[in-house]
């Protein structure tokens, strides 16, 4: 069922999350797949649609970035800190988790996102949910911009979709920060909608 992104759509891609749905959302780079991080079945699920096998890790995506450092409240100052001047943004930030929270969303670190919801997409800020999110596409396709450029079978597959219009298609830039705290190094894992130098800027 397609939607247009309004506060009401928002409200319902939340009880979607919240009984295990899967759905397909806007971010601030490419169109995404979401589901509820701690449900097996969800997960299972959404990496069908997607026809991406298991053991790959994914990004957990909060719509506000203080509702993300309340859950995520073993980080040291510094880390904290540089997620405040990352975040939100186009950016997906990997961070040491000792607790091993959110593991369903596999590898040893724990990849964070907080989109930045402005103009057509602010009805998703209100969102409450923490999700498991992943590309709107088929495992190796391209990025979907917009909901058009969808596959039928995602589409068709997801509970709800919501279409916030044509987005950058540009992917998060991806940072890891697992070393951050203890000496200020951090690796850039992928360049895309932010470079290299402003990333630096904000991390020295």
């Amino acid at each position: 069922m397609i939607r247009p992104l309004t506060p009401d759509a928002v409200a319902e891609f939340e009880r979607c999350i919240g009984r295990g749905g899967v759905a397909v959302f806007p971010a601030d780079t490419v169109y995404g797949l979401a589901c509820n991080p701690g449900s097996p079945s969800s997960i299972e699920r959404m990496l069908g649609l997607k026809e991406r096998g298991e053991g790959r890790p994914s990004a957990v995506m909060f719509f506000q970035l203080e509702r993300m450092l309340t859950a995520i409240d073993w980080l040291g100052e510094r880390t904290a800190a540089a997620l405040n001047r990352l975040l939100p943004g186009p950016v997906t930030v990997v961070v040491p988790n000792p607790e091993g929270r959110y593991a369903l969303a596999g590898g040893s670190g724990l990849g964070l996102r907080v989109p930045r919801l402005e103009g057509t997409l602010e009805p998703l800020s209100a969102a409450r949910v923490a999700v498991l999110q992943t590309s709107a596409n088929p495992s190796g396709g391209s990025d979907a911009r917009t909901v058009g450029d969808i596959v039928t079978e995602i589409v068709e597959g997801a509970d709800i979709v919501l279409d916030g219009g044509e987005l950058s298609g540009i992917p998060s830039t991806v940072i890891d920060l697992t070393r951050y705290e203890q000496d200020g190094s951090w690796e850039l894992l992928r360049e895309t909608a932010v470079p290299r130098k402003h990333v630096a800027e904000l991390l020295t």
